[in-house]
């Protein structure tokens, strides 16, 4: 079946970008609720930054229930608490900090496990064949929702401080309609001694891959404006780093879901080292341009071969956890990269992703070639 005539997955996709939208509305939506009852903006900041503590804290507990409950059961339920978490907050807008900093605690902890869920249900939703194009077709999908989520919360802040959050409750509630009701492998909930997990140091090179890309995202999408300015650009040129970024990255992806094979990550991995010594170089708009568009048009490779090979390795019983800890690693590396740009010098973060590429590669060079760069359709 063509993946673009597969309504079970465009069903999944439109679940999971709906459930995605929230995480992307949240930093702005914060920020102008806080702004608006307290005049300042930095309230917003803790609590986005409380939110993606409780994320990364429970994602992989909260996973692990999951998998407990069937995927299917449990994403609708955990929906449900997140859309809740935001009415609560919205009604206690005028609250006192520390109140809305614990209030915060609700959707982000409930919040966590979401990606990985659907993520799971994505190996119950396509067939093996299908896998490397379906992964590649939601990354593009992806980046139209982290542009759109601040938009709308933009546009909805016109009606009132309080209409964003009410936004993302209606979306999680939505997302929560469309997760899959039929019975599936997920559904069936499978004790931990029939299928064991794996040494941690089968996953680690997978989860090593997963945190380079968070790490060396993070030192173009946080520095736009200091990497512009490093050539004498104005801060209006600043755009064009993200524009092309955002531009590289669909394009790698559209190229990888036409080709609809796996892909050997080591050759992404060089993109990634490439590119980043070419970023650290500061050879000029020229290089400038050429480094972000090779990573950019890396990176949904490698978010998709490094998806697919952690699918087959992660037991049944242990998919969701397995996923939400490979999110939350690359949100940590995200958080990393961000931290030293604003420590170090602008040259220094993105040696810190060459490092971190050239480490994962280096942990795929023993595993055969055939293993990490063809799909198994018996996997």
């Amino acid at each position: 079946m063509s993946l673009f005539t597969h309504r079970a997955y465009w069903r999944w996709s439109a679940g999971v970008q709906l459930a995605r939208l929230p995480a992307t509305m949240a930093p702005l939506a914060f920020t102008l609720l806080t702004t608006a009852t307290t005049g300042s903006y930095r309230l917003g900041g803790v609590l986005m930054s409380v939110y993606v503590a409780a994320e990364m804290v429970c994602a992989v507990p909260v996973g692990r229930l999951l998998d407990r409950l069937g995927p299917a059961r449990g994403l609708p339920a955990l929906l449900l608490l997140t859309a809740a978490g935001y009415v609560v907050l919205a009604l206690a807008a005028d609250a006192p900090a520390p109140v809305l900093v614990a209030l915060v605690l609700l959707p982000g902890i409930s919040a966590g496990a979401l990606s990985g869920g659907f993520r799971t249900l994505l190996a119950d939703t396509v067939d093996d064949a299908l896998l490397p194009r379906a992964i590649s077709v939601d990354a593009m999908l992806l980046e139209g929702v982290l542009i759109g989520g601040p938009a709308l919360v933009a546009v909805l802040d016109l009606a009132g401080p309080v209409v964003p959050l009410a936004a993302m409750a209606v979306t999680c509630v939505a997302a929560a309609v469309l997760v899959p009701r039929r019975p599936g492998l997920h559904d069936r909930v499978e004790p931990a001694a029939d299928v064991a997990p794996a040494r941690l140091g089968t996953y680690l090179p997978w989860l090593c891959c997963a945190f380079t890309v968070g790490l060396l995202l993070s030192t173009i999408e946080v520095a736009p404006l200091p990497l512009v300015q490093r050539l004498g650009a104005p801060e209006t040129a600043a755009p064009v780093v993200i524009a092309v970024l955002s531009g590289a990255s669909i394009a790698g992806s559209a190229l990888y879901a036409w080709r609809g094979r796996t892909g050997d990550p080591r050759l992404f991995l060089g993109g990634f080292v490439a590119g980043g010594l070419v970023l650290a170089a500061d050879l000029g708009w020229p290089g400038l341009i050429a480094s972000i568009a090779v990573i950019g048009g890396c990176t949904g490779p490698l978010v998709a071969a490094t998806s697919v090979n952690l699918q087959r390795l992660l037991p049944k019983n242990r998919r969701s956890a397995g996923f939400s800890l490979s999110f939350t690693v690359q949100a940590a590396g995200f958080g990393l990269g961000s931290l030293s740009v604003g420590l170090l010098p602008l040259w220094l973060p993105p040696l810190a992703g060459v490092f971190a590429a050239a480490i994962a590669g280096a942990m795929l060079v023993r595993k055969p070639a055939r293993a990490i760069g063809t799909v198994s359709v018996t996997s």
